[in-house]
């Protein structure tokens, strides 16, 4: 029997199911994003809050996230009060794929009009990153360049989500094969495309040294 308390929380095939970051990903056409809301009500103690989402007919998980950003992030904008000062939120989300290029932009958008918001993406694999002029890598880097810290999913970041957010029972988190690989992989490679410049300039230096 399902618990109330599970009915909120992702069935552990479904987790695996969409967050293995193998290398050819058929089938996942869902993007599932897991949240983690906070806010600093004091010295020693703030607010937590917690859950997922999937994307819905006509509507990305970023946007659908964003349609709940009011209720999630209360005073985010301030109570009304003309000077109130707006509260400050940190968000982590951990998604099954990277941003699109839409919501990228969108998600930036935001962030530059909402400076008491941060947020950190972490993400299983990348969407539509492997053309080196794609959409996709541009809105990466817009989403870094408007302060969002975008990380590839490691194995510890696999085990907090199951800990948090798949109604695991007394099961325990076990690694897929190449789960370690795919990841340093898709790290090097997402490090490229937020580090064009940098990559190019090892090339070049690698050109003159003649190797």
């Amino acid at each position: 029997m399902i618990t109330k308390l599970d009915s909120v929380l992702l069935q552990p095939k479904k987790f695996i199911f969409h967050y293995k970051n193998m290398r050819w990903a058929r089938g996942r056409h869902e993007t599932y994003l897991c949240f983690v809301v906070k806010r600093r009500v004091g010295p020693d103690s703030m607010t937590f809050d917690f859950g997922h989402l999937r994307n819905r007919s006509g509507c990305h998980v970023e946007m659908l996230f964003l349609r709940y950003l009011g209720v999630l992030c209360p005073g985010l904008w301030g109570c009304g009060a003309a000077g109130e000062k707006r509260l400050s939120y940190s968000i982590t989300w951990f998604c099954s794929w990277s941003p699109c290029a839409n919501c990228s932009t969108r998600l930036a958008q935001l962030l530059s009009q909402t400076p008491n918001l941060r947020l950190r993406i972490f993400v299983s694999r990348l969407y539509f990153c492997d053309l080196e002029d794609s959409k996709e890598r541009e809105g990466l880097r817009m989403l870094k360049k408007a302060g969002v810290q975008i990380t590839v999913m490691t194995y510890k970041d696999y085990f907090y989500c199951w800990q948090t957010f798949v109604a695991r029972r007394l099961s325990s988190f076990k690694a897929w094969d190449e789960l370690h690989q795919n990841s340093v992989r898709l790290t090097r490679k997402l490090h490229r495309i937020l580090e064009p410049f940098e990559t190019e300039d090892f090339r070049d230096a690698f050109k003159l040294l003649g190797l």
